[in-house]
């Protein structure tokens, strides 16, 4: 059995427009605070992501990184600007329509893996789809589980595995309800380099084999050449993009990036 993509329904109950982007951002700036104490995390975000992508975001402590994902994600409310996926405009989503967005149509995979210890493996899969009150459906969540390698594990406890075991049931879970993005925050930060490498090739199959759509903030060179472009964050803003880069190029460009502020900051 096969993951398929079906059909589905933004929060307001109607189908996304058939060929939307499945993130778009527009205009988007965050700022947090007032008058000279402000902070403008965002400053003006334009950028549009195809379906079945993967992209990741990089870019110097402070540059954004984690402000971008959580608003591309509806986890934060820009400032200003509009933000869509999958043709749906989260801007103007109550807090409530918002959430159901969140379960039934992303998926979230967490640096520190964010497993309920209480749990086995098979219902931390199937959390989502509790949440989101669906019928849990044991079949997808053993499909899944296969396909990160995981098939016989199923009944197992988080702490009875690796960490690397453990993120492979984040990915699952968060593949579990064939989401239209899969938003990947330093996904491979606490895992050794094999283990992060087995990491990043299931989100590319997720990318290649599935249709997914995977946007992946990481601050290591190797795991952004897994993706299909990296965006380069600076000051809130887009800097630079590159597609179809090694690693050695992308570091140095994130060189490119760091440089500049590491010598204003010697002159002072």
């Amino acid at each position: 059995m096969g993951l398929r993509r079906g059909k589905r329904r933004d929060a307001g109950g109607t189908d996304p427009a058939r060929g939307a982007a499945a993130v778009e951002l527009h205009g988007v700036r965050r700022q947090y605070g007032r008058g000279r104490s402000a902070v403008h995390a965002l400053r003006g975000i334009d950028l549009v992501l195809p379906h079945g992508s993967f992209t990741a975001v990089m870019g110097p402590s402070g540059s954004g990184k984690s402000t971008f994902l959580q608003c591309a994600a509806g986890l934060d409310r820009p400032t200003a600007g509009s933000v869509r996926l999958g043709g749906t405009e989260l801007t103007g989503l109550k807090e409530n329509e918002l959430t159901v967005l969140r379960r039934t149509r992303l998926g979230f995979v967490f640096q520190a893996f964010n497993l309920l210890p209480s749990l086995t493996v098979e219902e931390n899969v199937l959390l989502p789809m509790r949440l989101a009150g669906e019928r849990p459906d044991r079949r997808r969540a053993a499909d899944v589980l296969g396909r990160v390698g995981l098939g016989d594990k199923g009944g197992r406890r988080p702490a009875e595995l690796s960490g690397g075991q453990q993120q492979r049931v984040a990915l699952a879970r968060a593949l579990v309800t064939r989401p239209d993005v899969v938003f990947a925050d330093e996904p491979t930060g606490a895992l050794d380099s094999t283990t992060a490498g087995e990491v990043l090739a299931l989100l590319r199959s997720a990318v290649d084999s599935l249709g997914a759509t995977v946007v992946m903030v990481t601050h290591d060179p190797v795991a952004a050449a897994w993706a299909d472009r990296v965006l380069f964050l600076a000051d809130g803003a887009i800097a630079d993009r590159v597609e179809g880069a090694d690693p050695a190029r992308i570091a140095d460009r994130m060189r490119s990036l760091t440089a500049p502020r590491t010598l204003a900051g010697a002159a002072l």
